[in-house]
């Protein structure tokens, strides 16, 4: 297939913001991507150019921190649930519902910008994280293979069980790793991820990185609260844009 040069420009330009907004509070990056990408193309092609910078950006998330197997022992059952999830839902992404698709993705960024303008805090205790941790991964798998956006409700249940600043941000970057792998492998078993797209993936890595540079050294300079309730404001308007747009 072949991809049109303001595909091209857009991309570039989606992924330094993108990659700025991730430099800036810590995640956004696929939110972001997903939202605007999907303006000029349909979910799953958006989704496929997504993966390289999604993957290796939270990659060093991840290992940016202390051994991320320790996480991994805790957390794996979430895992096993976001895999699965992931994998049953990009279906929806990549078959003949692309009206379906937007729409589904519209209403998941109205809801993320919905619940991040509230700042709904949740308390969960250890002792139900058995049971919740691979419903949460399952229901976040099925939002991400649908959507291609991995927040709800992983995010919110990170939050929830009381980790710590730098534990919080590691735990995000194995969800979101764990996301991005399984929505790969659902593309690439349903043949949505051609060579082009395969390497405008490759090359957005660039300007993603570039964006989440410029992002960190932002990050000292602005007041953080008042950049994530712009950040917000704003998905609310593009996601709310995309729901319509779908079922019209």
């Amino acid at each position: 297939m072949e991809l049109a040069m303001y595909v091209w420009l857009l991309a570039g330009l989606t992924f330094v913001a993108a990659g700025l907004v991730k430099g800036v509070i810590g995640m956004g990056l696929p939110t972001i991507a997903m939202g605007l990408l999907s303006l000029v193309l349909p979910p799953a092609q958006a989704a496929a150019v997504l993966v390289v910078p999604s993957l290796v950006t939270n990659v060093w998330q991840l290992f940016a921190g202390a051994n991320p197997i320790v996480l991994f022992r805790r957390f794996w059952s979430m895992m096993a649930g976001v895999v699965a999830g992931t994998l049953a839902g990009a279906g929806i992404l990549v078959g003949n519902k692309a009206g379906l698709a937007v729409t589904a993705l519209g209403m998941a960024l109205v809801l993320y910008a919905l619940v991040g303008l509230a700042g709904l805090k949740i308390s969960v205790m250890r002792r139900h994280e058995f049971w919740l941790a691979p419903l949460v991964g399952a229901t976040t798998g099925l939002v991400a293979g649908a959507t291609g956006v991995f927040v709800l409700p992983a995010v919110l249940y990170l939050q929830a069980i009381g980790l710590a600043k730098d534990e919080l941000v590691q735990a995000l970057g194995l969800s979101f790793t764990m996301s991005t792998i399984a929505l790969a492998a659902g593309l690439l078993h349903m043949g949505a991820f051609p060579p082009a797209l395969a390497g405008l993936s490759l090359l957005a890595l660039a300007p993603a990185l570039g964006g989440m540079w410029l992002g960190q050294g932002l990050r000292r300079r602005l007041d953080a609260a008042a950049f994530r309730r712009v950040f917000f404001a704003g998905l609310f308007v593009l996601g709310l844009y995309l729901a319509l747009r779908g079922i019209a």
